[in-house]
């Protein structure tokens, strides 16, 4: 019989790429379609703005996962500093979190797909899903190969986006929309277009785009030298947010107007299309099908995991958490991939609002889960200074800057109940703490 935890086969190099690949996703490749739509050229101050934010966030992770070796999730501080309903709530929240981005990812692989065929988008989504858990199934070496690559793949696509950018604005390039240049953030309508109101609606695609970044908080239990390489990791995010983010979402509107984007197509194929590069277009079209893919993988990783620490705490059914000879947690693997299933039947019901539905209700249960890093980080910095003042990878300006982040949070939630594309997701996301909350309850009876 398999021992029953999980090894420690992530290396430095699996751990690098899966921060990377956690930054990098699909709501950058697709909802920044979106986002641009609503904020034009200044979406690139929101990403600077919500990029500082979550990098705030991370320090604060990076310390509590350090204080304590015996640490796995972000639910076993929780449970230290807030209490046990906490871990419970949170625990859930983020197997949640993660259940409606693999929903998200799938979608995405299905409307990328329709680049090329003309099939119903459900139909990829559940080819590549019953792919991602096959991988899965076998050892976590082989999802740390599989990010890595996937990882690879994106860094490389962006890089090159730009370069050839900066190549067609240094020669001054000529499209169907006049010449390639800089002045193309600011002469259509200006930097903020669609007013102070867009830019703020913009805001919660962009959460999303940084959704997934904790994901190295998760590996921690799986990583070969958490102390060297989870703040090796997390020191290396603003950099990666400055080239992968803004450089080329900088490269995008002065290659395009913003007006020439659309809202309901990955920008980065877009863009190749509008210079007359077909060709490319596809190429990048198939690199976003392996981001999507990339980010449903980690979707199946970090849900089976969560449920696994769940089923060991026993805040869920025991059998979850039990691992298989190759020590991957396969039953909480196959109750994820069941679930997020239902991602490819909401494409199939609503197929032009499931992405925006679903990737709404993830940002808002996100903002609990970081809200409870940032509030376990202040409890810690108060009941144990000691382990603060010792630690290695101290978080900086804290508290302060945890209460200014949770503010931030708490502004843009008012901000979305006053768009009509967030409104009701909104409204009945609560739900879901609500019944957490009753299941918890119960369990204490018990």
């Amino acid at each position: 019989m398999a021992k029953q935890e999980l090894k420690r086969d992530l290396k430095n190099r699996h751990v690098q790429l899966i921060a990377i690949g956690g930054t990098i996703g699909t709501g950058l490749f697709l909802g920044a379609g979106k986002s641009i739509q609503m904020a034009g050229p200044a979406i690139l101050f929101a990403y600077i703005m919500i990029g500082i934010l979550v990098f705030f966030i991370m320090r604060a992770l990076g310390e509590l996962l350090l204080s304590n070796s015996d640490y796995q999730t972000f639910t076993d501080f929780s449970i230290d500093y807030i209490g046990p309903w906490a871990g419970y709530v949170t625990g859930w929240t983020y197997w949640f979190c993660w259940i409606m981005i693999g929903m998200a990812d799938i979608i995405a692989v299905g409307v990328y797909m329709q680049y090329w065929f003309d099939i119903p988008q459900w139909i990829p989504a559940i080819i590549c899903l019953i792919l991602l858990l096959t991988l899965n199934l076998l050892t976590v070496k082989l999802f740390g190969e599989i990010e890595f690559w996937f990882a690879l793949i994106k860094i490389i696509t962006i890089i090159a986006l730009i370069i050839i950018g900066i190549i067609l604005l240094v020669i001054g390039f000529q499209t169907d929309y006049g010449t390639v240049s800089v002045s193309n953030l600011w002469e259509h309508g200006g930097m903020l277009p669609n007013g102070i109101t867009g830019f703020l609606f913009a805001l919660q695609m962009v959460v999303f785009a940084f959704v997934g970044v904790e994901l190295i908080g998760v590996t921690a239990a799986e990583t070969e030298n958490p102390k060297k390489n989870i703040p090796s990791a997390i020191n290396k995010i603003p950099l990666r947010i400055l080239i992968f983010y803004i450089g080329a979402l900088f490269v995008i509107l002065s290659i395009t107007p913003w007006t020439e984007l659309s809202a309901s197509s990955s920008p980065f194929v877009s863009v190749f299309g509008l210079i007359g590069i077909p060709v490319a277009a596809g190429i990048i079209n198939f690199v976003v099908i392996t981001s999507a893919a990339s980010a449903g993988n980690s979707s199946l990783f970090s849900t089976s995991r969560m449920l696994y620490t769940l089923g060991k705490n026993e805040d869920a059914p025991k059998k979850l958490g039990k691992v298989n000879k190759n020590h991957v947690p396969s039953n909480a693997l196959f109750v994820s991939t069941i679930i997020v299933a239902l991602g490819a039947l909401l494409s199939y019901v609503i197929p032009d609002q499931a992405f925006t539905v679903v990737t709404t209700i993830s940002t808002i249960c996100f903002f609990w889960v970081w809200g409870v890093i940032l509030v376990s980080h202040i409890r810690y910095t108060k009941t144990r200074p000691d382990l603060h003042k010792a630690s290695t990878f101290r978080a900086p300006l804290t508290p302060f800057v945890n209460y200014v982040v949770l503010v931030a949070f708490a502004a843009i939630l008012v901000i979305m109940f006053f768009s009509d594309d967030t409104r009701i997701p909104l409204v009945l996301t609560p739900i879901w703490f609500i019944a957490l909350f009753i299941a918890y309850r119960i369990r204490r009876k018990k």
